[in-house]
């Protein structure tokens, strides 16, 4: 037990999060698959030779109970990947916007990490190489939104999910700082947009896969360096 990694993937029963725990586990790490439906989450970590929990980031109680049980069976954390995040569809554009929506984007991209993040915290104090790995998106680059010469500014508008990943971006920087003196690192990756559940909910068909998606996570996860306060895809730093 105490020479094996212990990672947790919240929303890894399916799409990037269900690559980025079966990457973990080609690493040999002991992965920990978190999904709010318990029967989806315990046939995906069959699937790849993981363990499960059941866990809704937007539920205290739930948190709560997963963070008790990991404690239970392991007694610590080495690896937290916030993954679980949902992008609200197209009910979000800026003149168009419904409430609700914005609302439950929030509550499980920004609140969900802070509510997964502060249960797991005294797990990963436990470990002697914690990292905290938030997945973030592209588009909560205020560069890259701004720039001219890149796509994304030409993108069309949404008020609720970039804007909660740029929120997601600077609690990175937050607990990157607050944890320091800890040696827990902290960082937000983004994994491109890819062909998964995700994007099929905004209308897109794209090329990329879920594996090239949940590489730079792995790398982070798993890697001899130990960068905090980044937000890197695999193609090097994004621009805040």
């Amino acid at each position: 037990m105490a020479d094996e990694r212990i990672a947790l993937v919240t929303g890894a029963n399916k799409g990037i999060g269900a690559a980025i725990a079966a990457g973990l586990v080609a690493r040999g790490l002991t992965v920990v698959v978190a999904a709010r439906d318990a029967a989806k989450g315990a046939a995906a970590a069959q699937e790849i030779g993981a363990q499960q929990v059941t866990l809704d980031v937007t539920d205290d109680a739930s948190v709560t109970q997963a963070a008790k049980e990991v404690q239970e069976r392991f007694g610590r954390l080495d690896v937290l990947v916030n993954n679980a995040g949902i992008s609200g569809g197209r009910n979000q554009v800026p003149g168009a916007v419904e409430m609700d929506t914005i609302r439950a984007i929030f509550e499980t991209n920004v609140y969900g990490v802070i509510r997964v993040t502060e249960a797991f915290l005294p797990l990963l104090r436990q470990s002697t190489d914690a990292r905290i790995i938030n997945v973030s998106s592209g588009t909560a680059s205020l560069g890259w939104m701004t720039d001219p010469d890149h796509g994304f500014a030409a993108r069309g508008t949404m008020a609720g999910y970039p804007p909660s990943k740029t929120a997601l971006n600077m609690l990175t920087v937050q607990y990157a700082k607050a944890l320091a003196d800890d040696g827990i690192t902290v960082n937000a990756i983004a994994p491109g947009a890819c062909n998964t559940d995700f994007a099929t909910a905004l209308g897109i068909t794209l090329d990329r896969t879920a594996a090239q998606g949940a590489a730079i996570a792995i790398d982070l996860a798993t890697g001899p360096d130990r960068p905090t306060a980044s937000f890197m895809s695999d193609e090097g730093q994004i621009p805040w």
